[in-house]
């Protein structure tokens, strides 16, 4: 697997239609976890942006000390250093960091993409989302560290939570290269604004398969916050590793 570094790391090149893609990774996962995905991206056209948010991947900053403001300082600095308005991806409890950026930078995004994310209104905390799941499956799994200010998730849940339908390899690789998750984040509320987060056009792949946020509470934040474009996968929480050809297709048509 290729290296990544922070503030963003930047493939494809320049060319006529093309994108420029900014992916934000969920909850324990980093940059890394778009390895396949950027090369089908860019067999489209397309250019993709890279990061680890602070204390995951590469990333060397204690997580004990990180907040939701950090990931939307990185995400806001990467997308300050491009050329043109991005199409800002978030998966999971990166839709929480997205959204965010998108209150800070507006001007500096063309649209943002969902991918089986949280996705907030006004107010909310990505665990105040998690209360109204129907099928709440990763709080029960979480391994608290003993000063309660990380998590891990149970070894034993980890493939059926987020990776029941990629190969042993893939599954294998990923899970290796999960870190401890920060909490104080999860708890942190987002300001948002219709003239600012709200003037984005918004779309949303939902993930038909995902154990981790069930299809219904998918549904759910779609339906509570409205979204410009619906798109359906019938795929775990990680299309990125077991349908990359087509998370690619989808996010090409954006």
């Amino acid at each position: 697997m290729p290296d990544h570094y922070s503030p963003g790391r930047r493939t494809g090149t320049e060319g006529v239609g093309m994108t420029t893609f900014v992916l934000v990774h969920g909850a324990w996962h980093g940059a890394w976890c778009w390895d396949r995905l950027v090369p089908e991206l860019e067999q489209r056209g397309h250019s993709a942006v890279t990061l680890d948010l602070p204390s995951h991947g590469s990333d060397t900053a204690p997580a004990e000390g990180v907040t939701l403001t950090d990931y939307v300082d990185r995400v806001s600095e990467v997308l300050e250093m491009q050329t043109e308005p991005v199409v800002l991806v978030g998966h999971s409890m990166g839709g929480m960091v997205i959204t965010g950026a998108a209150e800070r930078v507006p001007e500096r995004i063309r649209a943002l993409v969902y991918l089986t994310a949280f996705l907030p209104g006004d107010g909310d905390s990505l665990l105040a989302l998690e209360e109204g799941n129907p099928n709440s499956a990763v709080p029960p799994a979480l391994l608290r560290a003993e000063d309660g200010r990380t998590a891990t998730i149970d070894p034993s849940r980890i493939r059926e939570l987020f990776f029941h339908d990629c190969s042993d390899a893939d599954a294998a690789a990923a899970v290796a290269q999960l870190t401890a998750q920060a909490l104080a984040p999860l708890a942190e509320p987002l300001q948002l604004t219709e003239e600012r987060f709200g003037s984005i056009p918004r779309v949303y792949v939902e993930c038909t398969d995902d154990r981790a946020i069930c299809i219904e509470m998918q549904r759910q934040m779609i339906t509570a916050r409205g979204c410009d474009q619906i798109v359906s996968m019938d795929t775990s929480h990680s299309p990125f590793l077991s349908a990359p050809a087509e998370l690619a297709d989808h996010l090409s048509a954006v």
